[in-house]
């Protein structure tokens, strides 16, 4: 439903359109469709992140469990979530455009820096949201504006170009750009932008993971 109501909203009531593409509907909903389950896992996880360790206070006092894994389960689930949402993307686009292009096939390896990010901001605000329980609130209003200040509705190239420099400090910027070209133009991924990505993600991850690991000991007094 939500679908329908933003491919009409930009591609009508805005016109927006994706350079290089034919102006359809169809296209700029398949566009439109591919961001947003990109989005969606993040922010899902992100939402979710800042209470998984506040809600389940047993696991911290009563029961020896690696409370490492709660945000490794919530990243699962919302990547499972997503599978789903690529499959019926892909039943719609076989619809209406035919087979999707090959380098449709490199879709799990661009999706890899998403992961190592999300992940890494889920432990970090898990652990945070333990001493700061106003962080929940906080984490909505800044995955609604990162809906907006990523590309999700449009193409980073309809931008003049100094937004553009601005849009790629965004990591879902080179993301959801590098998952549309795999599943929609078939392009080759951009080696340089990848490993540059995935560095980033990677220092994200390693982050998150020892932030978690110094403050959980102090979780117990906290909860």
């Amino acid at each position: 439903m939500m679908l329908a109501v933003y491919t009409f909203v930009f591609s009508v009531v805005f016109k927006a359109r994706w350079p290089g593409g034919t102006g359809s509907k169809i296209e700029f909903a398949l566009l439109l469709f591919s961001g947003l389950i990109v989005y969606n896992i993040f922010s899902e996880c992100v939402n979710k992140s800042p209470l998984l360790i506040v809600n389940n206070p047993n696991f911290v006092k009563k029961i020896i469990f690696p409370i490492e894994i709660l945000p490794i389960v919530s990243v699962i689930s919302s990547l499972f979530q997503a599978l789903m949402s690529f499959i019926v993307w892909g039943v719609f686009y076989s619809i209406f455009s035919g087979f999707p292009p090959l380098t449709i096939f490199f879709l799990p390896v661009v999706l890899l820096p998403l992961v190592f990010i999300t992940l890494g901001i889920s432990w970090f605000l898990a652990a945070l949201g333990v001493y700061i329980r106003d962080v929940s609130q906080m984490t909505g209003l800044i995955t609604t504006a990162l809906l907006f200040l990523s590309p999700v509705f449009y193409s980073v190239d309809s931008l003049p170009e100094q937004f553009q420099d601005l849009m790629k400090i965004n990591p879902l910027t080179l993301i959801i750009e590098q998952v549309r070209d795999v599943m929609i133009w078939g392009r080759p991924v951009n080696i340089i932008d990848f490993l540059l990505i995935t560095v980033f993600s990677l220092i994200i991850l390693i982050f998150g993971y020892l932030f978690f690991k110094r403050t959980k000991k102090g979780f117990a007094d906290v909860l």
